[in-house]
């Protein structure tokens, strides 16, 4: 045997004793800790093993959900006006080409100042629509102190800028002064142009695109 054959059998010995080594005391510090996921290291090996287990026992993630409109903030205004939009609204997978089949809530308030007088009303979710990060939804008031609004279907449109940029909020009775004046009937996802800023720093919207389904040619 040459020299040059004894060095590189001895390098590979000392490479695979030192991997041996780590391997082992990685193992000796997990047992001795107790908690794989507070370590990142540890938590990804034990999320890929999980991983791995879930493709061999025939385990398939859930599938996205179709579009979501999430979040809630307050508007922008130069007036001591304090308005808050808050949304939870989502249409599942299985409803991607039926945006009547939404579910969630909505929740929106208006004060004259922070704490002050005014009126709010929450509602269910019928309908979401999202073109890109563009959603419109609508839903009907359960409750309300605001008379004769109740039962009422209104409309949201919102605008999700991003992270840190100012979202841009629409609202059906936009063009009627008030929730009172909007007419009786609304259909569904219809709303307004979202003309109004988020207030920065008081909150964010989130809206999950919608992956239409294009028609086919026969």
């Amino acid at each position: 045997m040459t020299r040059t054959t004894i060095t590189r059998n001895h390098t590979r010995a000392l490479a695979v004793g030192a991997a041996l080594l780590l391997t082992a005391g990685a193992a000796g510090a997990a047992v001795a800790s107790g908690d794989d996921a507070a370590h990142p290291l540890r938590g990804a090996a034990a999320s890929a093993a999980a991983a791995a287990t879930g493709a061999a026992t025939g385990e398939h993630a859930k599938p996205r959900e179709a579009a979501a409109l999430t979040g809630s903030a307050k508007m922008y205004r130069k007036t001591t006006e304090d308005v808050t939009f808050t949304f939870n609204a989502h249409l599942a997978a299985e409803n991607n080409n039926d945006p009547s089949k939404a579910t969630g809530t909505f929740h929106f308030v208006h004060l004259d100042k922070p704490g002050g007088k005014g009126g709010w009303a929450k509602g269910r979710i019928d309908c979401l629509m999202t073109g890109g990060k563009v959603a419109t939804a609508t839903g009907v008031i359960d409750e309300t102190n605001l008379p004769g609004i109740k039962d009422k279907r209104v409309g949201f449109t919102v605008d999700d800028k991003g992270k840190g940029r100012q979202d841009r909020v629409g609202y059906s009775w936009a063009a009627y002064g008030g929730t009172q004046g909007q007419p009786d009937t609304l259909a569904k996802c219809a709303s307004s142009a979202p003309y109004e800023k988020v207030r920065k720093g008081t909150g964010d919207f989130d809206v999950l695109p919608w992956k239409f389904d294009y028609p086919t040619g026969h």
